[in-house]
């Protein structure tokens, strides 16, 4: 069972982005995908940890209601904009970031990184035939990716244990979680420190794209925000709630903090002006 005391906090040997920005309470980095990797690769070669965590609309909204959602979201080293939505939310209230940089697609450099560099891959999650697919083609993808385990999400309670030693063992650079929100940013802070992986990412379902499972909306959609209409057309039963009413609800929260943004800067007082020339 986690608790606040189990979610681990940024140490000393982390690699915490000195520039981050508040996005409605929550941390979010100002980072390209180019600089997102260089940082990962940094990481992984200095032996440092870095967990990374994609913040979309129905994340930061589940932050506000889940508290070691948010404690483990605020411990993560690096935070990107995975949803277009918190692109243009970041904008609106003053805090910009560069680009989108989603999940999935830093995932896909960063196993391009892996396979140039000769860095240990572990995935985490899914059912046992999307992780056998995924990590065939993967392998077909990256001839020189060393993919030292592969284990699927679907194991008790009682044998995460096994699971964990499993991953130490093998010792990775780079483990892939694919388990979905909040399981897989709970886990990776629950037991960072004790994996001693230097590069952890939640990918969620990303599995399902790479094994062909589940297909990715088209670039135009991507670049238009509307990523997640062409999710919900696709799972309609499944992802309803968490579009309708958490993009609502996002919606909602950026414009009351526009709105408390734009209300507190009217009510500063104008500076004083001393007209007395005794003063001057």
């Amino acid at each position: 069972m986690l608790n606040e005391r189990s979610i681990a906090y940024t140490s000393p040997e982390t690699l915490t982005s000195p520039t981050r920005v508040d996005m409605l309470g929550t941390p979010l980095d100002p980072v390209t995908m180019v600089g997102a990797v260089a940082r990962i690769d940094e990481a992984i070669r200095s032996r440092r940890h870095l967990r990374h965590v994609a913040m979309n609309a129905a994340k930061l909204v589940a932050t506000r209601q889940d508290p070691l959602l948010r404690r483990s979201v605020q411990s993560a080293e690096l935070v990107t904009a995975d949803g277009q939505s918190i692109v243009w939310a970041a904008r609106l209230l003053g805090q910009p970031v560069p680009e989108r940089v989603t999940g999935i697609d830093l995932m896909g450099a960063v196993l391009a990184l892996a396979a140039r560099r000769g860095y240990r891959v572990f995935t985490l999650g899914a059912r046992q035939d999307i992780v056998d697919q995924a990590v065939e083609k993967l392998r077909r993808i990256h001839p020189t990716l060393n993919i030292v385990g592969a284990i699927h999400g679907y194991y008790t309670p009682e044998e995460e244990g096994d699971v964990v030693r499993a991953i130490v063992e093998a010792r990775p650079d780079i483990l892939l979680v694919a388990f979905g929100t909040p399981r897989k940013e709970l886990f990776l802070a629950a037991h960072q420190q004790q994996l001693g992986v230097p590069f952890c990412m939640g990918i969620g379902g990303s599995l399902d794209v790479v094994a062909g499972k589940v297909r990715r909306a088209p670039r135009a959609m991507q670049h238009l925000g509307l990523e997640w209409l062409f999710r919900l057309i696709q799972e309609p039963r499944r992802l309803w709630r968490r579009y309708v009413i958490s993009n609502s609800s996002f919606l909602s929260m950026v414009l009351m903090e526009r709105f408390r943004v734009q209300l507190s800067g009217a009510r500063k007082p104008s500076p004083e002006i001393d007209t007395d020339p005794a003063r001057g």
